[in-house]
């Protein structure tokens, strides 16, 4: 009996060896059509290595990260034999051109022409970091410079930078009238950046800023300061989870993005905390071979002080096309954003979008309660259509033009450009 156990445990301990020894193994990665991109960086964000088993859905998973990247407009895997149970797995990458340069041009609610211009490296040194900056006339000068580097220390751990000195007039609203403000925000941030996976990334950190308000023109108020300066410090938290798949211009998949911020006066001002939290959730699908629908869902809400300096905008260039710059201001939001995109013209790597939309908001009044957000006075909707012109070897090379028209009380209507897709 006990010879019989013996043979049958040996018999299976072979059977199992060979089935072990028969595994497919990574024997070398190899990466092709990188040009200004590091090989080695490329090797250095991949979860698959040489000398572990084949696994076509890391392959998979790796090929999904790298095309997120701003360098790598496409990419794909093949795997071939190279001798006995060892294979070599060949990354292909079409690189993007990422030296872009920019420059948005607009007018403010006084008419006057107002410009950004500015550039980014979103490949610099080879290793996807993106450094850029931009100077801007809005009847004030202003300026700022930003360093990413998401994977600095290893595949999962980076750091950002950005200094900011932007000076505006913003309108502020109180009592049912408005009053002009230069508005400076001088301002330093450093985040760490960390990834625990191929969707779930954070961001933490803390900004430090100055905000100086004076007052230029328009209605007055004993409760409302014609000067206020106040030096403030910001911790910020970010949560992103991300499923997006990219193919060239089109997306699919769904993303949520949650931002908090709790803000509190330095030097021993007197000035109430402040928090605030807002979640994106971002919706796509690839509709045939040119259509594309496009989701966005924005809900936040601060803390809800009766200011007139309240943090969530109705703004053009921000989630309401053709409503107009800057038009009021409020303590909570909910915004639905959705649109189709369909190309109607391709020549190489030359394209033409045409889209259709529709924008829709509602706003709470600062210190105001909920059931602003079903008042008829905030809700407003804003259809219309634009155009994209894009170009798929160069990263963000969208140029956007919508027209929205109001169709709920008090509707304006007007265009709105501007680099990129609107989300």
């Amino acid at each position: 009996m006990i010879r019989k156990v013996v043979l049958f445990l040996s018999f299976f301990s072979f059977f199992f060896l060979q089935v072990d020894a028969q595994e497919q193994i990574i024997y070398d990665i190899k990466v092709r059509g990188a040009k200004k991109t590091k090989p080695w960086f490329i090797k250095k964000i991949l979860t698959s290595k040489s000398g572990q088993v084949l696994d076509s859905i890391k392959l998979k998973k790796d090929i999904a990260r790298l095309k997120r990247l701003p360098a790598i407009s496409h990419a794909y895997f093949q795997v071939f034999k190279s001798h006995e149970n060892f294979y070599n797995v060949f990354i292909n990458v079409e690189e993007n051109f990422t030296i872009i340069p920019f420059a948005n041009f607009y007018t403010t609610n006084n008419d006057e022409f107002a410009y950004r211009i500015g550039a980014n490296e979103f490949n610099f040194l080879g290793q996807s970091i993106n450094v850029g900056g931009f100077y801007q006339k809005d009847i004030y000068d202003s300026h700022a410079f930003n360093i990413r580097a998401p994977f600095l220390f290893s595949r999962k751990l980076g750091l950002s930078f950005t200094y900011q000195d932007l000076v505006t007039q913003e309108p502020v609203f109180f009592n049912n009238t408005t009053a002009d403000y230069r508005y400076r925000n001088t301002s330093y941030e450093l985040l760490g950046l960390y990834q625990f996976d191929f969707r779930n990334r954070i961001e933490f950190g803390i900004n430090l800023f100055t905000e100086d308000y004076q007052y230029k023109s328009g209605a007055t108020s004993p409760n409302v300061p014609q000067t206020l300066k106040v030096d403030k410090s910001l911790l910020k938290f970010i949560y992103d989870y991300n499923a997006l798949d990219y193919f060239y211009e089109t997306v699919s998949g769904f993303r949520s993005v949650f931002n908090f911020q709790y803000v509190r006066a330095r030097r021993g001002q007197i000035l109430p905390n402040f928090r605030i939290f807002w979640n994106d959730f971002l919706y796509y699908k690839r509709v045939g071979e040119r259509g594309n629908w496009a989701n966005r869902l924005r809900v936040g809400f601060a803390s809800n002080e009766d200011t007139p300096f309240a943090p969530f905008a109705v703004d053009n260039n921000l989630n309401m096309r053709g409503v107009g710059n800057l038009i009021d201001r409020g303590t909570g939001v909910f915004l639905i954003n959705t649109e189709y995109r369909y190309r109607i013209y391709k020549k190489k790597d030359f394209l033409i979008q045409m889209n259709t939309f529709i924008d829709a908001g509602t706003w709470r009044n600062p210190g105001g309660s909920l059931s602003d957000l079903v008042d008829r006075e905030n809700i407003r909707v804003y259809p219309g259509l634009g155009l994209r012109f894009i170009h798929r070897k160069i990263y963000n090379a969208i140029f956007r033009i919508d027209y929205g028209y109001g169709i709920t009380k008090n509707g304006t209507q007007g265009f709105v450009f501007g680099i990129g897709q609107y989300f």
